[in-house]
């Protein structure tokens, strides 16, 4: 087999599942800081428990999609010595940023949060967790940086065969950048919402305890679900008019994109430089899910009615519709990636001189190795959150007094 395809799949296969692990950690801490602030601003104890329960499976996929990240590092580093040797220089500065300021900060605020509960003050946890969900957000957006830069190349020079940063600043005013980053940020919003909405209704649906507590959980994921779709929406279709300016040969034909096609061709040979037609597919299913999301505004005003609760028919659906974002997630992130083949960097590096030169069979070895690895921490993620999930808010081990049963009737005491 062609080492290149390889390389290539097992790069999908690695980002693709450790992006599902990021959404849901983006989607889910930005709802765990809105419910904590509400606890400590109201003292209601049913926000305590939706935080405590919600926090628990947060916690799951933040440990867990911590370790797909580690194996997808080690991908990069096995399989694209040409792009660390070509373009680390410039490429490797956001990323760096991304690990030291914005990771160890989050992991740091996320271990005091967990075992910061009753033993510290009340606005003191909560700032832990207002901690780690800006860290979160800062380290999406510089990993937004690094992938910018890769769709669009600026702020650098090339000296010796090696692309070397010039202006910085030019990596923050990148026009791939700030749209992106906010249609991220959109759809882990997105699948934050859905995922507590759809978890909310499944108890529902089953007619478990804690009924009042998880029709408020319903209404929140719904809410927010409702608004983001209209925010991925509106963001994904912003993207066009940047994306058509720098990347001509994406999305379209015309003269611009044949005109940089014989550039290429006089400076690389000739060559295919246009995208395969997986991008195009998509980013049309993308949209369709988009718009098939839309209606979630049509159950808004239907689940504020109890007697509708009660029919089950709207929990199916939300229930059912659980998986969409996550496929309109893959999917736009294919049409984003797959795009701007055959480059690594637009313009600037071609995928087949980024590859390292290792043979097919150990690239296949490792295609196989990681595909299981990551396969595995998946679905031991899903299953765990299913699992703690399904047992409800009763009695979540994050936030359990020490040495004492919990007792629902009465809220924690802080020192």
């Amino acid at each position: 087999m062609d080492t290149l395809l390889l390389a290539r799949l097992q790069f999908a296969t690695t980002t693709s599942i450790h992006f599902l692990f990021v959404i849901v950690t983006l989607g889910l801490v930005t709802l765990l800081v809105g419910l904590q602030t509400a606890w400590v601003i109201t003292g209601n104890p049913k926000y305590e428990r939706l935080t405590r329960f919600w926090g628990q499976l947060y916690v799951i996929n933040y440990v867990l999609g911590i370790a797909t990240g580690i194996v997808m590092e080690f991908q990069f580093g096995l399989n694209w010595s040409g792009l660390s040797r070509y373009v680390g220089n410039v490429f490797g500065a956001p990323l760096a940023i991304e690990t030291l300021v914005a990771f160890f900060l989050e992991s740091t605020f996320l271990g005091m949060w967990i075992f910061g509960w009753h033993r510290l003050r009340r606005g003191v946890h909560l700032a832990l967790l207002w901690g780690v969900a800006l860290t979160a957000y800062a380290s999406a957006f510089w990993i937004l940086v690094a992938n910018a830069w890769l769709q669009n190349p600026v702020g650098y020079e090339v000296r010796d065969g090696v692309a070397h940063l010039t202006d910085f600043s030019a990596l923050l005013a990148n026009p791939t950048l700030t749209m992106a980053f906010a249609h991220v940020v959109s759809a882990a919003l997105l699948v934050g919402g859905m995922l507590m909405a759809a978890v909310s209704a499944g108890h529902l649906i089953r007619r478990t305890t804690d009924h009042a507590l998880h029709r408020t959980g319903l209404r929140i994921g719904l809410v927010t679900a409702a608004l983001s779709i209209s925010m991925v929406q509106s963001f994904g279709f912003a993207q066009f008019d940047p994306v058509g300016s720098v990347q001509p040969t994406k999305f379209g034909g015309g003269d611009e994109a044949q005109a940089m096609i014989a550039e290429w061709t006089a400076r690389f040979g000739p060559g295919d430089y246009t995208p395969p037609v997986l991008a195009s597919a998509g980013l049309g299913f993308m949209i369709m899910i988009g718009f098939t999301l839309g209606a979630l505004w049509l159950l808004v005003p239907l689940l504020w009615r109890d007697w509708i609760i009660r029919l089950r028919f709207p929990l199916w659906l939300l229930l059912l519709a659980l998986p969409l974002p996550f496929v309109a997630a893959i999917l736009g992130w294919i049409a984003r990636e797959v795009g701007r083949q055959p480059w690594v960097a637009y313009g600037l590096l071609p995928v087949d001189q980024a590859v390292s030169p290792v043979g097919a069979p150990a690239m296949l070895t490792s295609l196989i190795g990681f595909s299981l690895l990551l396969g595995t921490l998946a679905v031991t993620n899903w299953l765990l959150i299913a699992r703690h999930a399904a047992r409800g808010a009763q009695d979540p081990a994050l936030g359990r007094p020490p040495g004492q049963p919990l007792d629902l009737r009465t809220e924690p005491t802080f020192a």
